[in-house]
């Protein structure tokens, strides 16, 4: 580490954005610069050489694509028949978030909602959380309380009585964090968990395998701006706080 040079650094960097994208170029320089970091402060190297050098910018991500009416349809139709089916029902209809759904919990759903109260109120799910850091969602804008509509309840109904099943399955083994979403243990789901099933489920779709689970909510957007929904309605569905549950997509908006 005292021989590196901060042209050491800047080919490795080189090389680096060659072929991964500018995040992942600025993860690989913050870990060294942290790496070097803790060997400064115990005088193992006299300048942290990371630091002198400003991180290239990597290869252009692949631009999130939208499903069509057709295709968001089909795929709503087909994805019951996967493990993950509820996931694509609830993301889908209501704009959440693939890290905010990972995080949900059932104590945050509510399928029956109480209708006989002095304002009734509708089944919903209260989008309080996600995977990222500390278990915040994406902004604070972003805490809000969803309705479900009908087809949703009954996706996440079928999904729950699946989940007992798993779990009277599992036995000792099963981890019991109360995840919406989750292994066949109970564990939490990573990114790379949800991407292999998702595709599965496009592929099923006649959809092909090229789709990202985010792209749900980025077809959410188009769906409803396709339908004529004013864009500040919009914004206001997928990101912004709610006292009450918020009306949403429906399922069956989606697939007219």
């Amino acid at each position: 580490m005292r021989e590196l040079t901060a042209q050491d650094v800047r080919r490795v960097l080189a090389e680096v954005a060659g072929t991964r994208s500018s995040r992942t170029v600025g993860m690989a320089h913050n870990s060294l610069l942290r790496a070097i970091r803790h060997a400064e402060a115990n005088d193992y190297v006299r300048r942290n050489v990371a630091a002198l050098v400003k991180p290239p910018t990597g290869q252009t991500g692949r631009p999130s694509r939208s499903l069509t009416l057709e295709q968001a349809a089909s795929l709503l139709a087909t994805a019951d028949t996967s493990p993950l089916g509820a996931y694509v029902v609830l993301c889908l209809p209501t704009g959440v978030r693939t890290e905010e759904a990972r995080a949900l919990t059932w104590d945050h759903v509510d399928l029956d909602g109480n209708a006989a109260a002095d304002s009734p109120v509708p089944p919903h799910v209260a989008v309080w959380r996600s995977v990222r850091a500390h278990g915040d969602t994406k902004t604070q804008l972003s805490r809000r309380t969803l309705q479900l509509s009908e087809r949703v309840v009954s996706s996440l109904r079928e999904h729950q009585v699946r989940q007992a099943e798993q779990r009277l399955l599992a036995g000792d083994v099963w981890q019991d964090r109360g995840l919406v979403f989750c292994t066949s243990i109970g564990s939490p789901l990573d990114a790379a968990n949800v991407r292999r099933a998702f595709r599965k489920i496009t592929k099923a779709a006649g959809l092909g395998g090229q789709w990202a689970p985010r792209e749900l909510r980025t077809s959410f957007v188009s769906l409803m701006s396709n339908s004529g929904v004013p864009v500040e309605e919009i914004a206001a569905w997928p990101g912004t706080p709610a006292p009450a549950p918020r009306r949403s997509c429906t399922a069956a908006n989606c697939a007219q």
